[in-house]
Order: structure tokens, then C-alpha cells, then sequence
């Protein structure tokens, strides 16, 4: 198991647009230090909204645990290796108002950086950019002391946060070093809490779960830990300068405390497995379990947790080493067909083809040709932009789904919208008729989209029959029966 102290400490590849420094927008971020919430009311429910539908857009299946109450503020942590999407599915589960930290360029680029300044998303320079030279020590601490004490301000009052504590988005199995920034940030709101009369806040453990993460439309699950509550550390005198809104540092025994105690319960909700080829083997070696005992894995959380219980078994030793190199060298087999554990069947063979899925992948491919008329002028420009953005980034992986989260969030806001204008011109609409007209072209528009993407869903499942059909007819399917055979042998030799 990683833990704090051999945690990798790896500072991310700067952008372009990172390392894109713009002090007078940044200086202009609406900020606020008695608790008040620097972004819009009204446009929180419409940026809830957006997430949402972008949330229902790009993910075929979606999960969640019920977050935890807290009658305080709630700051929820996780791992963060899928960009922008990481914060979007928390915000998805919960109802508290949110603020948050973020990298600085979010909120001073264009367009973008307008919504995020109206969410009240707060700047922050990193370590990286600082050592990478497009900023200095004492400009970054300028910028960051006046985030982390709105923030904290925020989460004092009762507000809820998301923070992502690697203080990057990055492609590894381990949780990376925490920054100290948040729980600097964590013990602040606690003593401005208590200074003001209100519940102590939490900090929520998050775990992000993908069938694949870069994938459109894959499935995901948001798992909640149990909270901790974050203690009030600070002297009456350092309380009264927060007041003031003049930063205060904790304790330092106190943050290194509370850092270890988050990153120990963090870890448990990742992979915190050597290498993806490993994770990959250990949810495999879930589903063989789990059939063996007559229980196939029906869903992401399913094999999460059952999962989880091979990490700790293997572990504690009680699965061999010798079954694990099987199922990494089974699970490569399937990774190579871009397949999971899911089409394992309950004969331990891979999942024969379902005749019904060649049908529906014909309607589907009918549908969208169909549909093209309303879709490419609606949906298709967007969608193209994000498809050529996610995969020419200089971003990183993690930034792929994030542009198709773009794309979905500002379709209904933007782009349908101006269609819909360009529409009715066109068409030469009656004035008196233009209202129920643009209602009636919005609704087609998404129709129109959620139609599309349930026909993709099914062209995806038959070239995943396809896939499937190649690999039980090829020598690898024919090893990777036999690996699963072995697998199921060796594991009930166990019990």
C-alpha cells in the first residue's frame, strides 16, 4: 500500500496554456473573506443544470453513494486523473452550493474562465508553475493565500468544496504526494467555523471510479468514505486575525496530522495498485471469484468492491503471487481487445454474441442517419471540436473527456440556442409564432441528441460482440480460457 511518506512526488508537464500567466485577470477573480459565496446565486442552479445534462451526455451509466450528511461545510477530496470531469461528478451527487480550487488559466481564459469566475471558482499557482519559472514564490503566494482564505471562508459558513489534494490531474494507479495548500485551507475553515458559532466542517473522501476514464460514454461511480471531521486547532488570537481576513497558518503537527490520517482513507477509494496492468489483473481475478461463487459482477460498484477485497487478500497474502501473473497475463489478453472483465461469461469463456445486438446497432446506425439533419447543425460542430481538441491536447489523457464535457455543458446554454435563431431566419418564422418555435426547437435538439447516443450505445455494443467473436476464435481466446480455469482452481484452493 503507497502511503504519504512513499507517496511519488511528481510535478506535471506545464501546458501551453499553464504556462499562460494573466495577473490582472487573476488579480480580478471575485473573491470574498467574511463567508459570503463570491460567485452567482442564480447562476449556480444553472450551472448545476448544465453539469447534469452534460453528466447524462457523455456517461452511459452513472452511480453514487449518498454523500454523508454534515450539518457544517463539507470539503470533498479525491483522486484526480480524469480533468475536469473529476469535480463535475461530485458536484452531480450533492446539493450544498460549491466552491473550489482550481489551476489558475481556468478562470482567466476565455469564455470558460467567465463561467468558472460566475461558479466561484478560486485560482491557484502550483509548485510546477513556480519551479517551471512562469511565476515566483511570492506573486503565487499573493494569489493563493486570497483563494485558500475565500475558500476557507466558504466552508465555515457552511458551503461545500472540491479539491483535488495532488494538486494535479495525472495517469497514474497511486495517489500522489497531497499538497498542504487544502488542508491548510480544511483547518482555517475549521477555526472560522467555530469563531462564528457554526458546526465544525468535514472532509469527505471521494473515490472515482471508471470502467475506462478516457472513454465516451463509459460508466462511472462516485464513492463517498466515511467523513472526518476537522478539529479546531487555532489560538483565540490567531482566529481574530482570520476575522480580519488576514491569512494565518496552522499548526504544522496539526497539517502533517491530518494530511496522513486523509491520505490513508484516500488511498483505500483508488486503485493504489504498482501499475494499471495490475488493477486490470485484480478486477479481473474479482469476476472470476464472483462467478465461482455464483454471483457475476452486474454493475462498476459490483467490481469495486469486490476488487477491493482481492488488493487486501493479496496483501495479506492469502492469494498467491503465482495467480496474480495469471490474471495480469488474462487481463492483458482482454485490455489487447479493448475488453473487460464484463465479458466474461459465467463458463469462465467470453460472452457469445446476443443476436438481438446486431438489430439494434442497425436501427442505430438508421437513426443517426436520420437524424443528421437536426444533429449537425445542433450537436455536430461541438462535438467534432471536441473530439479533434481531446485528441491533439497537449494536456494529457486526463483532458479527453473533459472537451466532451465542454461540449454537452454549453450546447443547451449556447449553441442551441443560436441555431435555433439561425433556424427560424431561415425558415422565415412569423414573429408572433417565434417563442413556441424556439421552445419546440430546443426540445427537438435534445431529443434529437439523446436519440443519437442511444444509437451509439448500440453500435458500441455490437462492436463489442464483434471484438468479442474475434477473440474466442483466435489462439489468445483459447489461452485465456485456460488462464481462467486455472484462476478459478487456484482461488477455490484457497478457501
Amino acid at each position: 500500500m503507497t502511503t504519504q511518506e512513499n507517496a511519488p512526488e511528481i510535478l506535471p508537464e506545464l501546458s501551453a496554456s499553464a504556462k499562460r500567466i494573466n495577473v490582472k485577470k487573476l488579480l480580478k477573480v471575485p473573491h470574498d473573506l467574511t463567508g459570503k459565496h463570491p460567485g452567482s446565486y442564480g447562476f449556480w442552479f444553472v450551472i448545476r443544470a448544465m453539469f447534469l445534462m452534460a453528466n447524462q451526455f457523455i456517461f452511459r451509466r452513472h452511480d453514487s453513494d449518498n454523500v454523508p450528511p454534515t450539518s457544517g461545510g463539507r470539503i470533498s477530496v479525491s483522486t484526480h486523473i480524469n480533468g475536469l470531469v473529476d469535480p463535475t461528478v461530485i458536484l452531480c451527487t450533492q446539493k450544498k452550493r460549491v466552491i473550489a480550487l482550481s489551476r489558475h488559466d481556468l478562470t482567466t481564459r476565455p469564455i470558460l474562465g467567465w463561467w468558472a469566475c460566475r461558479l466561484g471558482i478560486q485560482p491557484v499557482l502550483r509548485k510546477a508553475e513556480i519551479e517551471g519559472g512562469v511565476t515566483d514564490a511570492n506573486q503565487a503566494r499573493a494569489i493563493n493565500d486570497r483563494s485558500m482564505m475565500t475558500v476557507a471562508n466558504c466552508i465555515g459558513a457552511g458551503y461545500s468544496a472540491i479539491i483535488m489534494p495532488e494538486g494535479k490531474s495525472h495517469q497514474d494507479t497511486r495517489l500522489h504526494n497531497l499538497r498542504t495548500g487544502s488542508i491548510r485551507s480544511a483547518l482555517v475553515s475549521a477555526a472560522l467555523a467555530n469563531a462564528r458559532g457554526n458546526p465544525l466542517p468535514t472532509i469527505q473522501p471521494t473515490g472515482l471510479h471508471w470502467r475506462k476514464h478516457y472513454w465516451f460514454r463509459t460508466d462511472h461511480y462516485v464513492e463517498y468514505g466515511e467523513p472526518i471531521i476537522i478539529p479546531d486547532v487555532m489560538s483565540e488570537g490567531d482566529k481574530a486575525k482570520l476575522l480580519q481576513g488576514e491569512w494565518v497558518e496552522p499548526p504544522a503537527k496539526e497539517v502533517l496530522e491530518l494530511r496522513n490520517n486523509l491520505y490513508s482513507k484516500l488511498a483505500q477509494l483508488g486503485p493504489d495498485a504498482p501499475d494499471w496492468a495490475t488493477f486490470r489483473a485484480w478486477k479481473l481475478m474479482a469476476h472470476v471469484e464472483s462467478i465461482a461463487v455464483g454471483k457475476p459482477l452486474n454493475s462498476l460498484k459490483d467490481e469495486v468492491i469486490a476488487m477491493r477485497k482481492i488488493r487486501e487478500n493479496l496483501r495479506s497474502e492469502n492469494i498467491q503471487q503465482k495467480l496474480a501473473d495469471s490474471a495480469k497475463e488474462a487481463a492483458e489478453i482482454l485490455e489487447k481487445n479493448d475488453l473487460d472483465g464484463f465479458s466474461v461469461s459465467a463458463d469462465l469463456s467470453i460472452h457469445r454474441p446476443k443476436p438481438l445486438r446486431i438489430i439494434k446497432a442497425i436501427i442505430g446506425v438508421v437513426s443517426i442517419i436520420l437524424l443528421l439533419p437536426i444533429t449537425l447543425p445542433s450537436s455536430g460542430l461541438q462535438t467534432g471540436l471536441a473530439y479533434f481538441l481531446g485528441n491533439n491536447t497537449d494536456e494529457g489523457l486526463d483532458a479527453r473527456t473533459s472537451y466532451f464535457l465542454l461540449a454537452s455543458m454549453f450546447s443547451l446554454t449556447m449553441i442551441w440556442p443560436i441555431v435555433a435563431i439561425f433556424s427560424m431566419i431561415i425558415l422565415k418564422t412569423p414573429l408572433i409564432s417565434m417563442p413556441i418555435t424556439f421552445i419546440f426547437l430546443l426540445i427537438l435538439y435534445y431529443l434529437a441528441a439523446i436519440i443519437s447516443l442511444v444509437s451509439y450505445d448500440w453500435i458500441t455494443d455490437w462492436l463489442e460482440d464483434v471484438r468479442r467473436t474475434k477473440l474466442r476464435k483466435s489462439a489468445d481466446g483459447e489461452k485465456f480460457v485456460c488462464l481462467l480455469l486455472d484462476l478459478k482452481e487456484g482461488l477455490a484452493s484457497l478457501k
